[in-house]
């Protein structure tokens, strides 16, 4: 069960830091000249790209049995720890409050994120599925 919370771990952090890099591109570069939902919508199958790729080889890394339970258990590992961190970042980081981190969430590019995690949180689950 380690390997399982480990494999969570190793994939939220790679892909925690490739998203940090395309964000940044999204928030500086695009989301300005097309806005912030095309941004987003730009940025999203990129993301669940590298998220399939990286979660395959952290599975094959740490064989993680291909089975639905500890394939969900890494996704939720991994969910866990993004939703600890976005926070964190936007606190820590960026100087924001928590109020503000959170005022984003009604937004249309806010919830096409927030839809985004959660199938980066499904996907070693997907994996096992096929």
């Amino acid at each position: 069960m380690l390997q399982v919370l480990w494999s969570g771990a190793l994939y939220f952090a790679i892909v925690f830091v490739t998203a940090f890099g395309l964000g940044v591109l999204r928030v500086s570069v695009v989301a300005p000249r097309l806005g912030d939902v095309i941004a987003v919508l730009i940025e999203l199958p990129i993301m669940l790209a590298v998220s399939w790729l990286v979660c395959s080889q952290v599975v094959y890394y740490f064989e993680v049995p291909n089975w639905w339970v500890p394939r969900l258990v890494m996704g939720a590992v991994a969910f866990l720890l993004l939703m600890v961190a976005e926070p964190c970042v936007a606190v820590f980081g960026f100087g924001r409050t928590l109020a503000q981190y959170f005022g984003t969430f009604g937004s249309t590019a806010a919830i096409i994120g927030l839809l985004g995690q959660i199938a980066f949180a499904l996907i070693p689950l997907a994996q096992s599925l096929r």
